[in-house]
């Protein structure tokens, strides 16, 4: 497994995870919680939130953002028409960061980058379909810690290799569950281009389509010397 380097990673069901820092920065990516079936009962998150990411507009990944950012006093940080419907819902000005693919911003501790996926977004509000920008994914470079890389919703791409030859991901966060992403035969091929040390799976499990499994990719895997983290939500690696 790749050296976090005293940085935590809490995986919460579905796509949702938990990034502490060695500086205690805290991060948290597609906050799915109160509809989430795979959220660990009981789990309370920290009182202080410093930054929200959120990687594209899907239901099951942008649930809890308003509720969470003005309780926890968050930073979102998303593709801009994301950020301009948080304000829509009376998030701060000072509390949205809206960027675009291949974009980056510092924060403490943290360099947060855009990177693109492959999926769709948009954003069910009310009766309303609105546009949710492109999805994406984030890579978190953390000072004197691992590179870490969340891709969203997306199946492999080709360009992948580019985010390894930029910024170098120690460990991967990738979905694996088929149907609306990758399944683990492609997210195998993922973490290679990746060339990502670890993989934490996510995004699988949660609906009965989501077919995918750790035990899969890890069979995928078998003699690439990547390693796959089988976790429970709410326990913390690292």
């Amino acid at each position: 497994m790749a050296d976090l380097k005293g940085t935590s990673i809490t995986w919460l069901g579905h796509a949702t995870v938990l990034i502490v820092t060695p500086k205690k920065t805290t991060i948290l990516i597609d906050p799915f919680i109160e509809h989430n079936p795979k959220y660990p009962k009981g789990y309370k998150l920290p009182d202080k939130i410093d930054l929200l990411l959120i990687t594209h507009g899907h239901m099951d990944h942008i649930a809890d953002a308003v509720p969470v950012a003005k309780k926890h006093g968050s930073i979102a940080v998303g593709m801009v028409e994301l950020i301009d419907w948080l304000h829509s819902k009376s998030v701060k000005n000072e509390q949205g960061i809206g960027m675009n693919i291949g974009g980056s911003h510092k924060h403490a501790d943290v360099t947060l980058t855009l990177t693109e996926a492959r999926h769709s977004s948009s954003i069910q509000d009310g009766d309303k379909t609105l546009y949710g920008g492109d999805p994406t994914g984030f890579v978190i470079a953390i000072d004197n810690g691992p590179v870490l890389y969340h891709a969203g919703d997306t199946t492999v791409f080709s360009d992948m290799q580019l985010i390894r030859d930029l910024y170098h991901p120690d460990l991967a966060m990738l979905p694996i569950g088929d149907h609306y992403t990758m399944g683990p035969k492609a997210a195998a091929v993922a973490a290679k281009f990746l060339g990502a040390k670890t993989v934490l799976p996510i995004h699988f499990g949660t609906f009965p389509p989501l077919v995918g499994t750790p035990a899969a990719l890890e069979k995928e895997l078998a003699g690439s010397g990547v390693s796959v983290i089988h976790t429970d939500p709410g326990k913390t690696i690292g």
